[in-house]
């Protein structure tokens, strides 16, 4: 079967196939779809210090698509794994996950993030519901921070804890586009950006994640539903870990 260009980059960090080279400058151009409402904003948030005391960091936004099926399948997605009686798709952010998209382009990783369905060649993940990943951030690498949607709503990037944390996507992986320091910069800039506004109390790399299932932060229904993931890596989250001492973050258990 012909792969279409877009599942080229698989985002989310799995994609089993080699994108094509990135372009030397990728911008991420804004897409037509629906800007922050107030039903993105989960009731009673905590958005931590006044403004005057949030680090400035440049921050482009390129909103993702947008539309009331994405709101009902990720409505649904929430009600199936984390709260059956959820009403809404807001977040009160606790936890930054850090990821890779494991291709070389933002560009192609929003495309595919503005997708409305998960493929069904990803058979595990559309067992376990309809609609497509995507992250609240993506991370180009030359630093270049793009923000796709509004850090208190619901995304699906993480198994047990999409209901509390914020995803942040970097483009490459630690093997043919290796992420770089430039990233490592804009990660730690954008988690003290985050740290700022929210009330942050771990900041973790996908591959971490499994490792906080006995914490109550973890919230998976589906006692079947788990993975394990490589991502970022311990180079990357130690590089980036070393510019946010001072925050006392936590990560992972042991």
């Amino acid at each position: 079967m012909r792969v279409p260009s877009w599942f080229l980059v698989v985002a989310a960090c799995s994609s089993s196939v080699a994108p094509s080279p990135p372009p030397a400058r990728d911008p991420v151009a804004p897409a037509d779809a629906t800007a922050e409402r107030a039903s993105d904003v989960a009731p009673g948030v905590a958005t931590g210090p006044p403004d005057a005391a949030v680090p400035t960091i440049a921050i482009v936004d390129t909103p993702m698509v947008w539309s009331p099926a994405r709101e009902a399948l990720t409505l649904e997605y929430r009600r199936m794994h984390s709260d059956a009686s959820a009403t809404d798709v807001a977040i009160a952010p606790q936890v930054i996950i850090l990821h890779y998209t494991g291709g070389g382009s933002a560009t192609a990783t929003r495309r595919y993030f503005d997708h409305l369905r998960i493929e069904a060649e990803r058979s595990q993940l559309a067992a376990g519901g309809a609609v497509n990943v995507s992250a609240h951030f993506v991370v180009d690498r030359d630093g270049t921070i793009y923000r796709l949607q509004p850090e208190t709503r619901f995304a699906r990037h993480c198994i047990g804890m999409n209901h509390v944390a914020i995803g942040i996507e970097n483009v490459g992986d630690e093997s043919r586009w290796k992420l770089t320091p430039a990233q490592v910069v804009a990660n730690a800039a954008l988690v003290r950006h985050l740290a700022a506004r929210f009330l942050i109390t771990h900041v973790l790399g996908h591959h971490e994640v499994m490792g906080m299932r006995s914490d109550p932060l973890f919230v998976e229904l589906d006692p079947g539903y788990r993975n394990r993931k490589g991502d970022p890596g311990p180079r990357f989250m130690t590089a980036v870990r070393a510019r946010i001492g001072d925050l006392a973050l936590a990560g992972a258990p042991p």
